[in-house]
């Protein structure tokens, strides 16, 4: 057997022994570019393209932190003191003491953490709902004081030197918010927007003190008429609940098909309690479930 015989003949055989095993090669490669693929459907960055899989409808519950900011309004904090303190006086009938600006505003900070339950219907890529959600605050109190001095004359021509001061504080405990929502679905995302009520609970106490002075100018030289009187009264209340209108705008993003990230804006104005009016800001994070 010459030399190029006996290559052609190696050859040949190494060709029937490769065979098999290259057909083997192919089917493990093919068995394994499989697995990763479905693997990669679970993975969120293969998930978000799946639009066709992103369903927001059904129960969602979820666990959520936040960053308060409160603003609180004392100014007619004190008008019902200080009109008790007045009631059937020239002083007050006239010029009206009860409605002075005794103390101003303040803002201050809080963290606060709760959860929410809520139901979402899916049209398309509609989405409408509505979240029922806890949040107790961990902080959030403020306190002012302040005082007026006036020197007014009445129609008697006495002439009334008036001195209020006051002291004021308010701390939110916690509230709960019924909102509906509407957001617009695309890929693993959904922005939203939202209204609803609100109850609040809150402890508050303010206290108004009233020194007032008069002096006859009918009489040369004008002599004293009264006082100095001074006169107090508080108002002091926990666990005042009142109610509130709460709207914000948000994003949820799916992590995978049944979990869910969100972060949101939320703005609650509640109605005067003890004469302070109040509202907060709200920015905070949350973890939810879908069912």
């Amino acid at each position: 057997m010459n030399r190029a015989t006996r290559i052609s003949t190696a050859i040949a055989r190494c060709r029937r022994g490769l065979g098999p095993t290259l057909a083997m090669l192919v089917i493990a490669l093919a068995a394994r570019s499989a697995a990763a693929a479905d693997l990669g459907a679970l993975l969120p960055g293969n998930f978000v393209n799946t639009t066709s899989t992103v369903r927001w409808d059904g129960i969602n519950f979820g666990v959520q932190f936040g960053v308060s900011n409160m603003n609180a309004d004392f100014e007619n904090s004190t008008n019902s003191l200080v009109s008790y303190i007045l009631r059937d006086t020239k002083l007050e009938d006239e010029f009206e003491p009860s409605k002075w600006r005794t103390l101003p505003a303040s803002t201050t900070n809080g963290r606060q953490y709760g959860a929410f339950l809520g139901y979402n219907v899916q049209w398309d890529q509609l989405v409408v709902g509505f979240d029922l959600a806890y949040n107790r605050m961990s902080s959030l109190d403020t306190s002012v004081s302040d005082y007026i001095a006036r020197e007014v004359t009445t129609s008697d021509n006495i002439s009334n030197d008036v001195i209020i001061s006051a002291q004021s504080s308010l701390k939110m405990i916690d509230y709960a918010t019924l909102r509906a929502r509407a957001g617009y679905a695309f890929g693993q995302f959904l922005p939203y927007a939202f209204v609803g009520a609100a109850a609040g609970r809150f402890n508050y106490a303010t206290t108004a003190t009233v020194t007032t002075t008069g002096v006859d100018n009918t009489t040369t030289p004008p002599t004293p008429k009264y006082g100095p009187i001074t006169q107090t009264q508080s108002d002091v209340k926990d666990n005042a609940i009142v109610g509130g209108v709460a709207a914000g705008l948000g994003l949820d993003v799916a992590l995978l098909p049944n979990v869910f990230l969100r972060g949101e804006w939320e703005y609650v104005a509640f109605a005067p309690v003890g004469g302070i009016r109040t509202n907060i800001n709200t920015g905070r994070v949350a973890l939810g479930v879908r069912f």
